[in-house]
């Protein structure tokens, strides 16, 4: 049987990894998607684990041949996306592939897919409580926070184009929700 897709989607500090983290552990058949990217690997990364590692020319290539079911050039010549044949390859082996992306990435995979995905929206209780989150982490300087609270703010207007905005006010409550949720669509 084919598997199916999960889209998460958040402002960075919402606590998306760490919701992710645990749904991994659950029991799901749980794979994650394998982006492609055109920088190099770093440390012991090794291509078609961490990532699929392109040149810039090859990654444009595959752009303009619509190979990509999302992607973002984040710095010059610098990209990160997400392969249709990969993804189709780990649903055809029956794995439900799980997406850590933007926004805007999330609504173009979900628009692909329709009702085989489920796409998540984590979101802080508030702005403020983000803030405290951010500075909480201290791993960036108060230029980069203000940084990504900008980049929040804007990431906050797509909430609505998911099919369900989980609220991370209290961590448990929230992997219980998303646990529940995700249960649910694979039974469907």
């Amino acid at each position: 049987m084919a598997g199916k897709l999960i889209i998460f989607s958040a402002p960075s500090g919402s606590g998306k990894s760490t919701i992710i983290n645990y749904l991994l552990q659950q029991n799901l058949h749980l794979a994650f998607s394998i982006s492609a990217t055109s920088r190099p690997p770093r440390g012991q990364e090794q291509n078609g684990v961490e990532y699929f590692f392109l040149s810039p020319d090859d990654f444009k290539e595959r752009i303009a041949n619509k190979e990509f079911l999302e992607y973002e050039e984040v710095y010059t010549n610098r990209f990160y996306g997400t392969l249709k044949e990969q993804v189709e390859s780990q649903l055809a082996k029956g794995e439900n592939v799980i997406f850590d992306v933007d926004v805007v990435g999330g609504c173009n995979i979900k628009k692909h897919y329709g009702n085989r995905a489920l796409s998540l929206f984590i979101q802080p209780p508030s702005i403020e409580a983000l803030r405290e989150r951010l500075i909480g982490r201290k791993t960036d300087n108060e230029e980069v926070i203000q940084h990504r609270l900008d980049k929040a703010s804007f990431e906050l207007g797509f909430a609505d184009k998911f099919d369900k905005v989980i609220i991370n006010d209290n961590l448990a409550e929230a992997q219980a929700e998303a646990l529940s949720t995700i249960q649910a669509f694979l039974e469907k």
